[in-house]
């Protein structure tokens, strides 16, 4: 549940492991389903707010807890002064409303990866694009995925898929071979932040790397006003209206515009 709404962020939890906590405006939901279990590590596709933002809270509740990250994001949740600047870019005033307190995570506590490891179980992949610190774990006992962004925003029952090109840094060259990476593990089941786990996984892949290779034409193309009214009509087109705000307040489409429209000013140097 997030600002009142539901099918906008999930975290997942394995065995005390949670992949991606979310924002500390959803914690005190967050502890309320994890019930008597403690969590022992956060798993960290990336560092936005709406996948990391309580990690600090989480530290400081829970004072065993460790957190692993990559290491380009990693100081950035030691100290989140440059990602709050960033952040407050785009969300304004509304950033307390949106994501809560982000406190900072002690700097004992974070393990830095790069892609290769194994946590746990769980097979770290680097798959950036989304992001240039994303990462997506694996777990090869159950053949989950866990994605994070890398495979797109969809909202169930519908199968009508965005691509979430926020700023500040896509790399669309990137995301297509991260989907790759992604496809390389033959999963079973995707796990997604925005929303939950999809098992027609080689239909939504190549649904995400559509929507991806679409939206960044389109941004090119055909300007803010119609590539926002194209992202709309297909949400109109596809979904219902709770799902329509829903899919907005996950991925707002001036944002995917805004990301894509840095993403080209960076290719034309």
């Amino acid at each position: 549940m997030h600002l009142g709404r539901d099918r906008v962020i999930c975290a997942y939890e394995v065995g005390g492991l949670i992949i991606d906590p979310g924002p500390a405006s959803c914690v005190e939901t967050l502890l309320e389903q994890l019930g008597p279990t403690r969590p022992r590590a956060l798993l960290l596709t990336h560092i936005h707010l709406d996948h990391a933002g309580a990690a600090g809270v989480l530290c400081r509740r829970f004072p065993e807890l460790q957190v692993y990250v990559h290491e380009v994001g990693a100081p950035h949740l030691i100290d989140p002064s440059k990602l709050l600047e960033s952040a407050g870019r785009l969300y304004g005033d509304d950033m307390w409303e949106l994501w809560g307190e982000v406190a900072p995570v002690p700097e004992e506590r974070v393990h830095r990866i790069s892609g290769g490891e194994t946590i746990e179980g769980f097979r770290v992949a680097y798959t950036p694009g989304h992001a240039s610190h994303h990462v997506c774990y694996f777990h090869a006992e159950t053949g989950d995925a866990y994605v994070g962004d890398v495979a797109g925003v969809r909202i169930p029952p519908y199968a009508h898929t965005v691509a979430p090109t926020v700023p500040p840094d896509i790399d669309i060259e990137a995301w297509l071979d991260s989907l790759h990476t992604v496809a390389s593990w033959n999963p079973r089941t995707l796990c997604l932040t925005h929303f939950g786990q999809m098992t027609d996984v080689a239909d939504h892949l190549h649904r995400t790397r559509s929507a991806l290779i679409d939206a960044a034409d389109s941004a090119r193309l055909d300007g803010e006003e119609r590539f926002i009214a194209r992202i709309e009509q297909g949400l109109v087109d596809n979904t219902d209206r709770a799902t329509v705000e829903a899919f907005e307040q996950a991925a707002p489409p001036d944002q995917l515009y805004q990301g894509l429209a840095r993403y080209w000013r960076k290719r034309a140097g």
